[in-house]
């Protein structure tokens, strides 16, 4: 979303009460991979420290976020990450639990809450996470035309331009803390993401080995398919050449991403945005990736990372990689996916969205219940 028109006096507006719902399954920030989580403990953090009262429905105790936590089951559900019924039966807490005269508007994160929003006597704006299309696609078509959903890229948007988009906002990353080099390293090259066919770790391998340069395969692996994937895949093709790295945290994950040549991205699917590309280059690592979904929206070509157009190209890309400037690629971060720009542009988004279902008086007062 471009910044540049909002009003001069956007800053002296009130602030605003915003119920933040997301999955039930882990906690905000995840002490693992978690990107929806991660960006969503940054957004949260970035509209208190602008003044809004934030509150978070979620589950568990275990959220560390500047808001105030309301959680609508004792523990975190990921045990039953894949099962409806945890997540319908959150989002009926949080629908009882969210009132008109407590809240301006609700944000929701979660896969079916656009479904079950139109009843919400609060507007709803829904961030989709993930791609608009397949069976995902066919429960966003439903979602009732009361509900603004908002995309993470403008690549994501295009997959389905027919919904009811109010906005796009790029993801966001707190660099406050988060360790970065001087200089470009000779380490070796790093994938980092869920073992799935999508994340490409089989191009990795292939390009890695083409190149003769070390690979760190950094995965998550906790899930079935992902352990199954592994197993049958991935475990194959392993060598001397390539070091395995399973679960890490976000400690681990952060060092592993100074410590790297680069970060490959050979996925293999419609990327809606590729919050790990963010991290790298924050930390001065460069991105080589497949010219695929919302890396060309991320990657600054020549400066932050290389592009490729095909798998066959990666080789050469992640031996020229090394030659790009880690304070361009910090810098990239700073200007374009900082805490501040998140916050606006939600806010932007929210207030837009709050007006919207007002047209009679277009005052941004309290929504009262009434039909939606």
């Amino acid at each position: 979303m471009a910044l540049n028109h909002l009003s001069a006096d956007r800053s002296r507006e009130r602030p605003l009460r915003i119920a933040m719902v997301v999955p039930p399954w882990l906690s905000v920030p995840p002490p693992g991979y978690g990107g929806l989580e991660q960006v969503v403990a940054v957004l949260v953090d970035a509209l208190a420290a602008r003044g809004h009262a934030v509150t978070l429905f979620g589950a568990g105790r275990e959220h560390r976020a500047a808001a105030d936590i309301v959680s609508t089951v004792p523990d975190l559900q990921f045990d039953r990450l894949g099962e409806a019924l945890p997540e319908l039966a959150h989002l009926a807490r949080v629908n009882q639990l969210v009132t008109a005269a407590d809240f301006d508007v609700i944000h929701d994160h979660t896969t079916i809450g656009p479904l079950v929003a139109g009843r919400r006597a609060v507007p709803t704006v829904a961030t989709v996470h993930g791609n608009p299309v397949g069976e995902y696609g066919t429960v966003l078509s439903d979602t009732d035309r009361g509900v603004g959903l908002v995309a993470i890229s403008h690549a994501q948007r295009r997959l389905n331009p027919r919904l009811p988009w109010v906005g796009t906002v790029h993801n966001a990353m707190d660099v406050r803390g988060v360790p970065s080099k001087r200089a470009p390293s000779d380490g070796p090259v790093l994938w980092l993401a869920r073992f799935s066919p999508d994340k490409g770790p089989d191009a990795a391998i292939r390009a890695c080995r083409a190149a003769g340069l070390p690979l760190v395969l950094a995965g998550k692996c906790n899930e079935p398919p992902e352990r199954r994937y592994y197993q049958e895949v991935v475990r194959p093709m392993l060598g001397e050449d390539v070091t395995v790295v399973l679960d890490a945290d976000r400690d681990a994950a952060l060092r592993l991403l100074v410590d790297a040549r680069c970060l490959i991205m050979p996925i293999q699917w419609e990327e809606p945005f590729g919050m790990v590309m963010v991290e790298a280059m924050a930390t001065g690592t460069p991105v080589v990736a497949l010219n695929r979904g919302a890396v060309p929206e991320l990657i600054r070509p020549g400066v932050t990372g290389l592009i490729c157009d095909r798998e066959e190209q990666l080789a050469d890309a992640v031996r020229e990689a090394s030659r790009l400037d880690p304070a361009d690629c910090v810098a990239h971060v700073a200007e374009h996916f900082s805490t501040e720009r998140i916050a606006i542009g939600y806010e932007e988004v929210y207030r837009r969205f709050i007006a919207a279902r007002m047209p009679h008086t277009g005052i941004r007062e309290p929504v009262r219940a009434g039909p939606g």
